[in-house]
């Protein structure tokens, strides 16, 4: 069986930490988990997870506000490990530090936010996309939100603005590789309202005890879709992790 390599940022926690685990698990399996500290416990203890005989896990070192680190990461896969292409990229790492209305909303917050949440994927894409090119079935996935819709701004009057509006530009982007690559699978998984810290703080803001979704939920339902999806079924849309298609 041929070996499938993923490639998965914000690595070290969350959604991120727990799509490492699940595609370790499989057999004839690479995860290349990209994450900002990986001398930090969070990113160490990744290779305490029970993996296939066959697999194998690489950290390397993506800070989604660094223009150079994608490149860097790239090249030592290269060198150091041997690899000459990857099959998934999950664009995964992202923040939401501050939810505001428009009217509130820091500049330098809306810059980070960018700066992560949308620039960052753009440095990863360009970095991978020499090596995503050489895949049976290249696949990019960005890890999107509800919350960057337009269309369905009305069902979702929550003050995200920074949050919000970085997703925006990272749906678009996605959308725009997909039009740009006739041969890649190219598109958005919305993962609910996670029980992960950054989803638990959200949902204490908003008044609730804690996010509906647990990880688990959430990572099986993203996991199906790239497993399933294919250019004609997902490609340059937005599918939430219970299977439904959410609107831009």
């Amino acid at each position: 069986m041929a070996n499938t390599i993923y490639l998965i940022t914000g690595a070290s926690r969350g959604i991120g930490r727990a799509l490492v685990e699940k595609f370790l698990a499989r057999p004839n399996t690479t995860v290349i988990a990209a994450v900002r500290d990986p001398t930090g416990a969070p990113s160490q203890s990744l290779e305490s997870f029970s993996k296939d005989d066959s697999s194998r896990l690489i950290v390397v070192k993506i800070d989604s506000k660094s223009p150079t680190d994608p490149a860097a990461a790239v090249e030592t896969l290269q060198t150091e490990h041997g690899l000459d292409r990857i099959d998934v990229v999950i664009a995964n790492a992202g923040i939401a530090k501050e939810l505001l209305p428009i009217r509130e909303a820091s500049f330098s917050a809306i810059r980070e936010h960018v700066e992560v949440n949308a620039y960052g994927p753009i440095y990863l894409f360009q970095a991978v996309y020499s090596l995503l090119k050489k895949s049976a079935k290249p696949t990019f996935v960005g890890v999107g939100s509800p919350l960057g819709t337009i269309a369905d701004m009305k069902q979702r009057p929550y003050p995200c603005t920074a949050y919000g509006s970085s997703k925006a530009i990272l749906h678009w982007i996605v959308c725009k590789i997909h039009y740009e690559n006739e041969e890649f699978v190219s598109f958005v998984v919305d993962p609910g309202f996670v029980q992960t810290e950054m989803g638990n703080g959200g949902a204490r803001t908003f008044g609730l005890e804690k996010a509906p979704q647990t990880i688990e939920e959430s990572v099986v339902g993203i996991v199906k879709t790239i497993d399933e999806g294919t250019r004609e079924s997902v490609g340059a849309q937005m599918h939430a992790w219970d299977g439904t298609q959410s609107p831009w």
